[in-house]
């Protein structure tokens, strides 16, 4: 077993992706405004319950008329080591805002305290108590989409695939947003067409070693969906909107998901950001905004299908 698969590293790992959220975290802060300066939000906190662990969410409302709106479910990123649950803020207000949904933004657990199959389990029964507790809540549980950036998409992925196999709960929609696919081929192995792209293999190494200590467990099919292990057949799996970044080293990883999911008539739309590395949206305000906009008309095509909306 590689040195990186140690306890002491995974727990040296963690911290350094402690120190590493915080300065993101001040970074959103400071972007929040530039970002989408009109959608102020309406937010409030609850707590959903789960085998693993309580899970806090953010709750964000729309400011629409409609009583009980459908209701989208976000993972945001972090290499699955990560808390982070306000990353994702200028994304959910905008969704709230643009798509007229009721996002529950969630704070999963991560590891190396809970590492796999903990997040993605969690994941699902989130999801599954969204569905089932609309009517407590204010949003319509059977109008209901997931997703994820980054990790975030790599667990909307999981949550998918175990609603496939458990019949339910019914998914409208999932979007995976750069997300990692395919833990089972080592980081340094996956390629850019630029020199210098921001997930370094280290960082790869790191985080996977960390999630899935037990390199034979990175073939599951709730981790690498897009590595040639996984054969099932994904027919019936929820429509999915895939999000890829020109220069990302997990660019081809999402693109081989994305041709798996067309063989099994579940691809909406697969489409790749030009010029754009992973986390593009964290620092290119207009990019996040055209990738934010195709992801808000995607959710509310799903959730109001009789309502015609222009590209």
């Amino acid at each position: 077993m590689s040195v990186l698969g140690t306890p002491w590293v995974a727990a040296a790992a963690a911290r350094v992706m402690q120190g590493l959220a915080a300065v993101t975290l001040d970074m959103v802060a400071r972007r929040r405004g530039m970002t989408v300066p009109e959608f102020a939000g309406n937010t409030d906190d609850i707590t959903i319950p789960t085998s693993i662990a309580p899970a806090r969410a953010v709750v964000y409302r729309p400011a629409g008329q409609d009583p009980c709106p459908p209701v989208h479910v976000n993972f945001h990123g972090g290499g699955f080591v990560m808390r982070g649950v306000r990353l994702d803020d200028p994304l959910c207000r905008y969704l709230a805002a643009e798509a007229e949904v009721v996002v529950v933004n969630v704070d999963y657990v991560v590891a190396p305290q809970h590492p796999f199959p903990a997040p993605p389990r969690q994941a699902f029964e989130v999801v599954r108590w969204v569905a089932e507790h609309g009517a407590e809540h204010g949003w319509d549980g059977g109008r209901l989409t997931v997703g994820g950036q980054s990790a975030g998409g790599g667990l909307a992925a999981a949550v998918a695939r175990q609603a496939l196999e458990q019949g339910g709960p019914p998914i409208a929609l999932q979007v995976l947003h750069y997300p990692p696919l395919d833990l089972a081929t080592p980081a340094g192995d996956k390629r850019s067409a630029i020199d210098k792209p921001m997930l370094r293999p280290w960082m790869g190494e790191v985080f996977d070693s960390a999630y899935v200590p037990d390199r034979r467990a990175r073939t599951d099919r709730l981790v690498s969906p897009a590595n040639p292990a996984d054969t099932a057949d994904l027919t019936g799996i929820a429509p999915a909107l895939v999000l890829t970044a020109a220069f990302d080293r997990l660019r081809a990883e999402g693109e081989r998901y994305a041709q798996r999911l067309r063989q099994a008539g579940a691809l909406v739309e697969h489409r790749d950001v030009p010029q754009a590395d992973h986390g593009y949206d964290m620092n290119d305000a207009d990019k996040a905004r055209q990738t934010y906009a195709v992801i808000a008309r995607r959710v509310r095509q799903a959730t109001r299908p009789s309502t015609p909306i222009p590209d």
